[in-house]
């Protein structure tokens, strides 16, 4: 029989455990059932993944860059409504297999100081995976958003993402068809509210409005300067 290296076996941990949440969500998903299923000893699992929390990172990896991928290949240059509304209808179709799972965590991501939360130092490279696309979507839109509205901006429109998600893990409508309502009246509303902070007389109440909504993330220069440079 051959031996696994490390790698393939860490990798085999892995995607045992993301195949797992996506069958039979979070809660049923323990260490013990990973090591069973991936075929290796409980301590060779541990070995491997330090706590289901550190699998579930994984996890949360795995679908932003899944998100990311699926987004981009859409997104095309124009109204940053019709990007967003791409961008936001893509982590649905990508986030839908994780329903279950979505839905049996979100306790965990609510709670002040879980490494689940998106505001924690865990979470920050998927954090940023998504910061980071956001960025794409405003700075790929036309007409050009103003440059001194863009950081605020980003990080206002992560915040609905978040929004957005917590919205999806409560709805049991076919095809999460009232969040998809959601998304469709969200972008063009953001879109115009855009538009009209080019307005001068606007300008420094948009300015002000995005800076306040920036604030709502919890220790945000900490989840700023996280590993991977950023914040999910």
């Amino acid at each position: 029989m051959t031996r696994r290296t490390a790698t393939e076996t860490r990798d085999l941990i892995r995607t045992t455990a993301l195949r797992l949440f996506a069958e039979r969500g979070y809660d049923a998903t323990t260490m013990r059932l990973v090591a069973q299923e991936a075929g290796v000893a409980v301590g060779n699992a541990y070995h491997h993944a330090a706590s289901k929390d550190a699998l579930v990172q994984e996890l949360y990896l795995e679908v932003n860059r899944a998100h990311v991928a699926a987004a981009r290949e859409r997104l095309r240059p124009g109204d940053l409504g019709e990007r967003l509304r791409t961008t936001w209808h893509a982590a649905l179709d990508v986030f839908a297999p994780f329903h279950r799972f979505g839905a049996e965590s979100i306790g965990a991501a609510v709670r002040p100081g879980s490494p689940a939360s998106p505001f924690s130092p865990a979470s920050a490279p998927s954090a940023e995976l998504a910061r980071a696309l956001f960025r794409d979507v405003v700075d790929g839109a036309t007409p050009r958003v103003p440059a001194e509205l863009r950081d605020d901006l980003v990080t206002a429109l992560w915040l609905a993402h978040l929004g957005i998600t917590a919205a999806w893990v409560h709805d049991d409508s076919p095809d999460a068809r009232r969040t998809r309502d959601l998304v469709d009246t969200a972008a063009p509303l953001v879109a115009r509210l855009v538009r009209l902070a080019r307005l001068p007389v606007a300008r420094g109440a948009a300015h002000d409005l995005l800076g306040l909504v920036g604030r709502l993330v919890p220790d945000a220069s900490a989840v700023a300067t996280g590993p991977a440079g950023g914040a999910a």
